[in-house]
């Protein structure tokens, strides 16, 4: 049990402080008559009013447990009358073992009954300070049980945002791919979609088996991608062309899975699908100090006129992508899009650079 367990497992934090303040209260009480010379029987007065100060409190706790959810003046009235009360016992007590072990069983008159409570103020500044300590703890144990209870939905709604974002790439690629499958069936290219559903079946089990809040190396990140490009050449055969330019060390950098994908799907959708003799893609992946910088280009239409991209190209895939990097890492990336030469688009991706050993399991 760490020590944030420790302390929200309420009764156990509870008696243990309540013990180590009466221990710490018969110590300095001790000292203090050892400075004042008091005789030794005073001992067994400190220890009395120990016991007793330790007994009464837990009346007083179970009182504050149920008046916690009171309005704060009812709750601070009903404190000062509730110590007061318990002060009065509790000095009556005291004076009166005091009187027995100190004074060798001497007795005030009966008329003096007020001797039975005097240093009541001292016993009710006692309690006042032991209900204070009480009341400041159990409001800093709920502001901590807030606290966390609102980093935990917090954390929640954010792994569900990005959940959502990933999947919902899903049936788009999945719509298409089913559509391609359908189109060789009617041809009869059975060999054909055959291979498309097996490539097919490959990529899906690799995106539902990769958590979205986990990261990948850029090469099982890039390995996924072939299967999904395999399904695409199905559709396009030699009007689909890709060509990538990798560096090693980039292949053991950690991404988001798959990240690319979208952008890929996005190329061959406004690049390649209108052009008759197809179009060819640019994948390439290089590290530059502690940045990761991935680019996705293509030889397509491009960039529209006045230097800003279509709207339709900054559809699903690009916001859908922008948006996961900025849930994953904030304004530490980027993701920007340019025109390339002579014609097309490039999209660059821009991630703060984690490495995995080569040499461990992931």
């Amino acid at each position: 049990m760490n020590l944030s367990d420790f302390i929200f497992d309420q009764r156990r934090f509870f008696w243990v402080l309540n013990i180590g303040g009466w221990t710490g209260y018969v110590a300095a009480a001790y000292l203090g008559s050892l400075v004042h010379e008091k005789p030794d029987a005073y001992l067994v007065v400190i220890v009395t009013t120990a016991a007793l100060g330790f007994v009464f409190t837990v009346p007083i706790r179970a009182a504050f447990h149920r008046l916690w959810n009171r309005p704060p003046l009812q709750l601070a009235l009903a404190s000062l009358v509730i110590c007061y009360v318990l002060a009065m016992v509790w000095t009556s007590i005291e004076n009166r073992a005091y009187w027995a072990w100190v004074k060798n069983g001497w007795q005030p008159a009966a008329e003096d009954w007020m001797y039975q409570f005097g240093g009541v103020m001292g016993s009710f500044y006692v309690l006042l300070c032991w209900s204070g300590l009480y009341f400041g703890i159990k409001y800093y144990q709920q502001l901590q049980q807030q606290t966390e209870a609102t980093l935990k939905a917090t954390a929640a709604a954010h792994q569900a945002q990005l959940k959502m974002l990933r999947y919902q790439l899903n049936p788009h690629f999945l719509f298409n791919t089913l559509n391609a499958i359908s189109t060789l069936v009617l041809d009869r290219q059975n060999t054909t979609a055959n291979l498309a559903v097996t490539r097919l079946s490959d990529f899906l089990r690799y995106s539902l088996d990769n958590d979205p809040m986990k990261r990948v190396t850029l090469g099982q990140e890039l390995d996924a991608l072939d299967l999904y490009l395999e399904i695409e050449k199905v559709r396009f055969d030699d009007r689909l062309q890709v060509k990538k330019e990798l560096e090693s060390s980039a292949l053991m950098a950690l991404v988001p899975s798959l990240i690319l994908q979208p952008l890929i799907e996005n190329a061959i959708k406004y690049a390649v699908t209108p052009e008759e003799e197809g179009g060819t893609l640019w994948i390439t992946a290089r590290t530059h100090g502690d940045s990761l910088m991935m680019t996705v280009a293509d030889n397509g239409p491009g960039l529209g006129n006045g230097g800003s991209t279509p709207t339709k190209s900054c559809g699903v895939g690009l916001a859908n992508t922008r948006e996961r990097l900025k849930q994953l890492y904030g304004d530490a990336q980027a993701l920007t899009l340019a025109p390339n030469s002579p014609r097309g688009l490039v999209v660059t991706i821009n991630l703060p650079l984690m490495l995995v050993n080569p040499e461990s399991d992931g």
